[in-house]
C-alpha cells in the first residue's frame, strides 16, 4: 500500500510568478523586453488582475521585473530569475520534508496508540488465561506435615505444589504477603493462589483443603 502523504499547494500568484520567472530564466523574455501587460496575462493565466498584480509585485520586489507606469513590464534580469527559482526550489523541498515529518509523526502517534490498545488486551486476556486455571485456596498445615518449621524459602511450596502463598492465618492474626523467611507452624493457615492440581500434591505435604474450587479434599489429619 503505498503511502499518500498531503501537500500544501501553493498560491495562485506565486504559481505564476513561479511561471513568469521560469520563462525569464529560459530566455524566452529578453533583459530590457517588454512582456505582457497586467490584463493579457490574466487573461493568459484565467486570473483576475488582482493576483496578476501579486505575483509581478514578488517579481519585482526580487528585481526579476520592473513596472513601468505607461509602459508595461519589463524583464530586468536573467540571474535574478534563476536565483529566485533556485530558493523557490530549495524551499519547496524543506516544506516537503517538513510536511513529511508532520505526517510521519502523527502516523506514529496513532500506532503507539494502536500498540498500547493491543498491549492491554494483551494483559487483560493473559491474566484471565492465568486466573481460569488458577483459583483461591486455604490449607491447614497438620501436625506431621514436613513444612512445620521451615521457612517458606525452605519449604520450596511453589515447586512443590505450583502454588503461592498469599497470606498465613496463625490463631486468627493474618500475616499477609509472608516474607521468605516466616516460619510455617502447625495449625497455620496458608491461603494460596494455585491450580486445581495442587490439591492432590497437598496431600504429601499432609495439608487440609479447607476451601476453594472443587470441594474440599483432606489431607491427613490429626
Amino acid at each position: 500500500m503505498s503511502e499518500e502523504i498531503p501537500r500544501n499547494r501553493p498560491a495562485r500568484y506565486i504559481k505564476i510568478a513561479v511561471d513568469i520567472a521560469t520563462c525569464i530564466a529560459r530566455g524566452e523574455y529578453r533583459e530590457g523586453q517588454k512582456i505582457l501587460g497586467r490584463s493579457s496575462l490574466a487573461g493568459r493565466y484565467n486570473v483576475s488582475p488582482e493576483t496578476i498584480r501579486r505575483a509581478l509585485a514578488v517579481l519585482e520586489e526580487r528585481k526579476i521585473v520592473r513596472l513601468q507606469p505607461g509602459v508595461g513590464v519589463i524583464v530586468c534580469s536573467h540571474t535574478a530569475a534563476e536565483n529566485y527559482l533556485a530558493e523557490y526550489g530549495q524551499r519547496q523541498i524543506l516544506e516537503d520534508i517538513q510536511k513529511r515529518l508532520h505526517y510521519y509523526l502523527q502516523e506514529r502517534r496513532k500506532l503507539d496508540q494502536k500498540i498500547g490498545q493491543l498491549t492491554n488486551e494483551l494483559l487483560e486476556y493473559t491474566f484471565k488465561m492465568a486466573t481460569r486455571y488458577q483459583r483461591i485456596h486455604e490449607f491447614r498445615v497438620e501436625k506431621n506435615s514436613p513444612l512445620i518449621g521451615k521457612s517458606l524459602k525452605e519449604a520450596e511450596f511453589r515447586t512443590l505444589t505450583g502454588g503461592t502463598i498469599l497470606s498465613i492465618n496463625r490463631n486468627g492474626k493474618e500475616i499477609v504477603s509472608p516474607d521468605a523467611d516466616t516460619i510455617i507452624e502447625k495449625n497455620d493457615i496458608l491461603t494460596v493462589v494455585a491450580p486445581q492440581e495442587s490439591i492432590e500434591e497437598s496431600r504429601a505435604l499432609n495439608l487440609t483443603h479447607l476451601s476453594g474450587p472443587g470441594g474440599n479434599l483432606t489431607g491427613i489429619t490429626e
